[in-house]
Order: structure tokens, then sequence, then C-alpha cells
């Protein structure tokens, strides 16, 4: 059942399930919640209890905020924990990886560690030399920029398909469902208002984290031309012994959607260490 969060800029649908110590799950731009529609339900089978939300201007969140930055996202982030109860693990993929870096850095007693799924959390640079050598990283980069300067339904599809180089089973059905979504006018001109964002606001807070960090990268992701070596520039960021870093071989930017058994089989062992059964505070 859809539950929703009010701000004062608008609202946060979000799915809440399970019993246990608190797992949110933040998917990246032009999704929603369903992106995680094979991991929810496995956390929630193994003890925890899982907030899957819609992130400002996508599912059934509300359209039309003020702002779509990192920091923006974090305060909702924080907002939600501390509503249902805290602490939690939040799981961030792409643009929600930056925010909860931020999110981690700004409320250690709400956040008690993040798993960033292929994470934009540093300042990016042109790499002009990997658009020459790496073809799916030029395709990539090439039906991006479509989408921010045409806002193409088209180009975010084509995107996709070379974002998720094996696809699961319910692909054909998934992808209708991002594609009829994408192409209402609002969600769209959300989708490329964060696009527009930039990372360096979350790449600012990486010394300030003092939480558990997962980096979790696939090694065919098309949005970088050495996914594993960005893994390592993030960890390298945050303080000693802060992070941890894994690389599923073959996945490409959506690990949750392409292979959550492999996933499941970095985050459950996190979860573990992080977020024991034990913990708790009070809403405040």
């Amino acid at each position: 059942m859809t539950e929703h969060m009010s701000t004062p800029e608008g609202t946060i649908a979000y799915e809440l399930s399970g019993e246990g110590p608190l797992v949110i799950l933040a998917h990246g731009i032009g999704d929603s919640r369903h992106s995680y529609r094979f991991i929810a339900p496995a956390l929630v089978a193994a003890g925890y209890r899982v907030a899957n939300m819609d992130i400002r201007g996508c599912g059934e969140s509300s359209t039309g905020w003020n702002g779509y930055s990192r920091t923006d996202i974090a305060g909702d982030l924080v907002a939600l924990v501390r509503s249902l109860g805290g602490p939690a693990v939040i799981v961030g993929h792409s643009i929600s990886g930056g925010a909860a870096t931020i999110a981690a850095a700004t409320a250690p007693d709400l956040v008690a560690g993040v798993a960033e799924l292929a994470p934009f959390t540093r300042r990016q640079t042109a790499d002009l030399g990997g658009l020459l050598r790496h073809k799916d990283y030029r395709a990539g980069t090439i039906r991006l920029a479509k989408v921010l300067m045409t806002g193409s339904v088209k180009a975010w599809l084509a995107y996709l398909d070379l974002a998720v180089p094996a696809k699961p089973a319910d692909w054909e059905r998934e992808s209708g469902r991002i594609r009829d979504t994408v192409s209402r006018p609002e969600r769209m001109a959300d989708l490329r208002a964060m696009m527009k964002t930039s990372p360096a606001d979350a790449g600012a807070q990486l010394p300030n984290v003092r939480r558990p960090v997962l980096i979790v990268e696939g090694s065919a992701d098309p949005d970088w031309t050495d996914p594993r070596a960005e893994g390592k520039r993030i960890i390298a960021d945050l303080p000693d012994g802060v992070g941890e870093l894994a690389v599923i071989e073959g996945a490409g930017h959506y690990p949750h959607t392409q292979t959550p058994g492999e996933l499941l089989a970095l985050l459950l062992p996190f979860l573990g260490r992080t977020l024991p059964s034990t913990t708790k505070v009070d809403n405040a």
C-alpha cells in the first residue's frame, strides 16, 4: 500500500513492509521504487522493515519541486528515516547514492550506514579519451545528452537498453512502464532537472562520513569507462576504513534490476554488520 510523507515542498510516496531494523531504498533518476521489485521482498524476508520510496519528482511522489540536487534528496531521506523511527541503512542508486552520502554525513544519528549502487557521488569530468576508446561509454553519453537537450523518451529507453545489458524476464513490461511514465511532460521535466545537477555536493561530504559505506559497481556500467576505478576514487575520498568496494561482473548501471541475487549476496552481510536488530532510536 502506498503511503505519503508530506514536506513543505511536496509529498514523497513510499511503501513500508516487514518488521525489524529499518532499510530505506532510494532509486535513480527517471525511475521509481519499482526498480527494487526483486530486492525489497528479499529484505523483508530476511527480517528488515523496508521503506521503498519514490524520490521527489518520480513514481507517485509529487512533481514541481524547488530543487532536485542530491542535498535536496538527502533531506527527504533523513525526513523519512526520522518519521519512521531510525536509525536506518540507506540503499541509494545513482543520484540517490550521492544523496545517501550527504544523509550519512549530516545525520549520523539517523543513518547507520549506506549502500551505494552505481553512485554518482563525486564531481565528474569529461573523459574525452574514453569517448574515443570505449564504445558503450560513448553510446551512453550520446543518448543521455539527447535526453538532456531534447527530452527524448526514445533516447532514454535506448540508454536503458545499454545500461541493463542482460534483461530480467519482465523487462518488456518494466520498460513499458518506464516509457509511459517519462512520456508525461512533468515527469520528463523532473528527469532532466535531475540530470542537470552536479554530484559535487555529495563529493564534498565524503570526508565527513563516519558510518560504514558499501559501494557496488557493475563492471559493464556504460556511465564510466572504468567503473571499478570510479568506485576506488569514492573509497579514497572517504575516511580510512569507512568504505568497501564490490564489483559485480557483467552488471550494468542497474545491479538491483539485472543481478539481484549477486547484489543481495553483498547487501545482506553488510546489513547484518551495520544494522544490529537491537539498535533503535526514538522518533525526533
